[in-house]
């Protein structure tokens, strides 16, 4: 039977301890980690010119090297041809190194300490050039490493003087205590540097993470808004789909049964999609969402709109170009809102500026473009995160469309957007009306009284459904109508 024993806690972090001195000082010392170039986005770097902010950029290096040179002339200067390979030319090499292989410098360094004293048999530990040479090999290695080892390596250090003075019999102590506290209160410097930077680092990838998740739950709002207004949409035309294909029998004599079969199965059909148009769809709405009375909104409605922005105290232009058509009312509602929000967002952003909105109806489509001057009043922050461009690129997205969001030269703000839309039912109704009409010219011309006179009597559950906007055309035309509108709505959704 195994029994497993916890360690203490204490016991646990020991040997964390001892684990990462053995990563960061004793595993693979001499690996090759040339330093890199420092950012240049900082407060002071980002004012300076290019090419001076790039080379700007090696400044570390410069430092470095400078030290390196320091430190060989201060060995030159104090022991001359002598004594400069140990005293110079050896310990400059050790600060050059921390540029390429800062752990394997830090351990040359220490081991200069006793072959210095030994060969030379000097009375310290450290010589000014020494002491100057160490000291810049525990500031680069401890700026590239963890805070940790800074003091590890600071312990090494006060444990390797104390070992010289003590065992070689070099020194008073004197030279080990100034090592110990000027090298201790300049680890701290850079160690409060770096973990300052890393607090940092954490906090701006915090904000990035938080940031996309903010946007991601935007786009999903966005999209759940969509799919309810559009779910309406679907709705509304499926209902009048079947409806009319319910009423459609009465409103020719006699007809034939096989007639009459098909517009049971029409309605059947309808009533089906319709109901798992809900189940699937349906599933978006909150728990409180209420469907709306009123209809939805469309470019019908657009004048009452600038009027309202108007009287906020924006004054607008509106330009129409092309032929105004009947669209789909997906792409109507979807261009409503676009020019909603722009107006909005004009409103929030540029108090005091004029706005111009332009519609232009053309073949393959409808192209919306809105513009607002610069702001000629203060602008009062505004709260929100904002979402509007977003949900003005989904809808438009969503319809398959292109949109544009950018500044102006003037400095205002520009947003254009192209839906494409589906050639107008209408046009095609009436082809198939015609070809209806040439078929079964007898029939209709005939009926054409008793017709309107079946569907007057019947139209007061139809006027309340909204039906009766088609009770004066005929059969085939509002059937063909309703199914054109309806098939385009599926496509939007």
């Amino acid at each position: 039977m195994t029994e497993t024993k916890t360690r203490s806690p204490e016991l646990r972090l020991a040997a964390g301890a001892i684990g990462e001195l053995r990563q960061e000082l004793f595993h693979d010392p001499f690996a090759y980690r040339p330093m890199g170039p420092m950012r240049t986005d900082g407060p002071l770097t980002r004012w300076m010119p290019g090419r001076i902010g790039a080379g700007f950029a090696w400044a570390p290096h410069a430092m470095v090297l400078l030290a390196a040179l320091i430190t060989f002339l201060a060995g030159f200067a104090s022991t001359g041809n002598a004594g400069v390979l140990l005293s110079g030319l050896l310990p400059a090499g050790c600060v050059a190194m921390t540029l390429v292989r800062p752990v394997g410098a830090f351990w040359i360094s220490m081991a200069l300490t006793p072959v210095t004293v030994i060969v030379e048999g000097g009375n310290e530990p450290w010589g000014p050039s020494l002491f100057f040479s160490h000291l810049v090999v525990l500031l680069v290695v401890a700026a590239r490493t963890r805070p940790r080892t800074a003091v590890w390596m600071w312990t090494f250090t006060l444990v390797l003087g104390l070992f010289v003075e003590g065992v070689v019999g070099a020194g008073g102590g004197t030279e080990t205590a100034a090592m110990a506290v000027v090298s201790a209160f300049a680890l701290l410097v850079v160690s409060v540097v770096q973990i300052s930077r890393e607090a940092q680092r954490e906090v701006t990838v915090q904000r990035t993470v938080t940031a996309v998740e903010r946007d991601r739950r935007t786009l999903l709002e966005e999209r759940t808004t969509i799919a309810r207004e559009l779910h309406d949409v679907v709705a509304h035309h499926m209902s009048v789909v079947a409806i009319q294909a319910e009423a459609a029998p009465y409103r020719v004599e006699n007809p034939p049964p096989e007639l009459e079969q098909a517009f049971v199965t029409i309605r059947e059909n309808a009533v089906a999609a319709l109901t798992e148009l809900r189940r699937v769809l349906g599933v978006v709405r909150a728990d409180d969402y209420e469907a709306p009375d009123a209809p939805q909104p469309t470019l019908a409605d657009l004048d009452r709109l600038l009027a309202n922005v108007g009287e906020a105290g924006l004054e607008t232009e509106k330009a129409v170009t092309g032929a105004v058509r009947e669209l789909p009312q997906g792409v109507e509602l979807s261009a409503y809102r676009i020019i909603q929000e722009a107006l909005s967002n004009s409103l929030r952003h540029a108090p005091g500026a004029t706005a111009r909105v332009e519609i232009g109806y053309v073949l393959g489509g409808l192209g919306l473009r809105v513009v607002n001057g610069p702001p000629t009043a203060p602008v009062k922050p505004s709260p929100g995160a904002g979402h509007g461009i977003t949900g003005m690129r989904e809808r438009v997205a969503m319809l398959n469309g292109e949109m544009t969001a950018e500044a102006t030269t003037e400095g205002g703000y520009e947003v254009t957007a192209f839906i494409p839309a589906q050639p107008t039912a209408s046009g095609a109704s009436g082809t198939r009306e015609a070809s209806g009409t040439r078929e079964a010219s007898g029939t209709r011309e005939a009926s054409g009284t008793r017709e309107a006179s079946d569907t007057r009597e019947a139209s007061g559950t139809r006027e309340a459904s909204d039906v009766s906007d088609a009770s004066d055309a005929s059969g085939a035309s509002g059937t063909s109508r309703a199914s054109g509108i309806s098939g385009d709505s599926v496509e939007q959704a």
